[in-house]
C-alpha cells in the first residue's frame, strides 16, 4: 500500500491506523499547499489535490473516514472494529463519521480563518462561531466518555482514530476543554500510544 501523506493533516490518521495494525506501507510524503498536489498525474489519485489518499494495487481510495473503513475491511482481521452483531457496533458507526460531520468542519473554519487567510481578510466572528460550535461537538464526546469508557465504542478501534485524532486536533487549537476531564483523559490515553507516537513522527 502506498499512502500519500502531508504531516499535520488528516492523513495522520491513516499513518496511525497503519501503525496500529502493523501493516506494511510506503508514504509519499506532500506538503500541504504544494502546486505538485494540483499537477494532472496527482489529480488521478485525488481528484481535489489533497491527501489522505490511498493506492492498494488497482484500487484509489481517498477521504480518511473510507480509508479507514477499506483498510480495517480488507486487511483488519476482525481488529479494531466491533462485529456488526455486537452491541457497540452503531456506536462505533456513530463515532467512526461524527468527526467529519460535527467536529472537522469547525477545524477547518478556525484553521481557515487563523493561519490560512491574510489578516485583512479574516473574520473573527467565523472564528468565534466555529469554537462555540467545536466545543458544543467536544460536549458529546465527554458525554460518551463520562459513562466509565475509555474509548469510544468499546475496546479501541476505527472510531477512535477517526474522532479521537479530532479531539486532538481540537486541544491543539485550544479548545474550551476546562469543563471536560474524560476528553481531556481520553487525549492523554491517545497520544500516548506508540502507534499515534509514529504516525506524528512521520516526516519526509
Amino acid at each position: 500500500m502506498k499512502l500519500h501523506h502531508a504531516p499535520g493533516s488528516r492523513s495522520t490518521r491513516i499513518v496511525w491506523l497503519l501503525e496500529e495494525l502493523a501493516l506494511p506501507y510506503e508514504i509519499q510524503f506532500h506538503k500541504l499547499g504544494d502546486r505538485g498536489m494540483r499537477s494532472p498525474e496527482y489529480l488521478k489519485v485525488h481528484p481535489m489535490g489533497r491527501v489522505p489518499a490511498l493506492e492498494d494495487a488497482d484500487t484509489v481510495i481517498h477521504e480518511s473516514g473510507a480509508i479507514v473503513e477499506y483498510i480495517l475491511t480488507r486487511y483488519g482481521g476482525g481488529r479494531m472494529r466491533p462485529d456488526s452483531d455486537s452491541t457497540n457496533f452503531a456506536q462505533y458507526l456513530q463515532w467512526l463519521h461524527y468527526s467529519e460531520g460535527m467536529m472537522m468542519p469547525q477545524v477547518n473554519v478556525i484553521m481557515v480563518e487563523t493561519f490560512f487567510l491574510p489578516p485583512e481578510r479574516r473574520n473573527e466572528v467565523n472564528v468565534e462561531r466555529a469554537n462555540k460550535l467545536l466545543t458544543r461537538s467536544l460536549d458529546a464526546v465527554e458525554l460518551q466518555l463520562a459513562e466509565g469508557r475509555e474509548f469510544l465504542a468499546g475496546d479501541f478501534s476505527g472510531a477512535d482514530i477517526m474522532t479521537g485524532h479530532a479531539c486532538i486536533v481540537a486541544k491543539r487549537l485550544e479548545a474550551d476543554m476546562t469543563d471536560k476531564p474524560h476528553v481531556n483523559a481520553y487525549v492523554e490515553r491517545l497520544t500516548s500510544r506508540a502507534a499515534y507516537q509514529k504516525a506524528v513522527q512521520a516526516n519526509p
